[in-house]
């Protein structure tokens, strides 16, 4: 059976899990990306670097945001939420988003594009922690919708 996610039930998927796929758009062509996120229950809170994405955000903030929860092919939660864009600037509330993935992720082996950026050896962006600062950002929810199949 198909059916549509309760308020609560869209909250639930959205507190419990933290990939998701984020689409934007520029006016030629759209962009959907995994990112891990935290969901205070008023704001979805990702963190980047400086790239497409927040390019394309930058230019044009009205975002699609999409999350599954899939125990089998024939169980399964879906929630897509619309919203706007916003980049925080202000310190007061960097550190409030800081503060909620360190929160909500401490069990959560954080990926690589998380790191600070002379912490990965690897890593192809600026290696100086004084020329790299994280993008942290928010999603102001507009619109939430969710199906399941059970």
């Amino acid at each position: 059976m198909i059916g549509k996610l309760t308020d609560m039930e869209i909250e639930t998927v959205l507190q419990n899990n933290n990939l998701g796929r984020l689409g934007c758009h520029d006016g030629n062509r759209t962009y959907i990306v995994p990112v891990h996120y935290v969901y205070d229950g008023t704001f979805i809170v990702g963190h980047s670097v400086d790239g497409l994405k927040i390019k394309m955000m930058r230019n044009n903030p009205n975002i699609c945001f999409e999350i599954d929860y899939i125990q089998s092919p024939k169980q399964w939660q879906s929630v897509i939420v619309w919203g706007v864009y916003q980049e925080l600037i202000a310190e007061r509330d960097r550190l409030q988003a800081i503060k909620l993935f360190a929160e909500k992720m401490m069990t959560i082996k954080i990926s690589e594009t998380a790191l600070l950026p002379d912490l990965s050896a690897n890593r192809e962006h600026v290696k100086n922690t004084q020329q790299l600062k994280p993008i942290l950002y928010r999603i102001v929810i507009n619109e939430k919708t969710g199906r399941f199949e059970q």
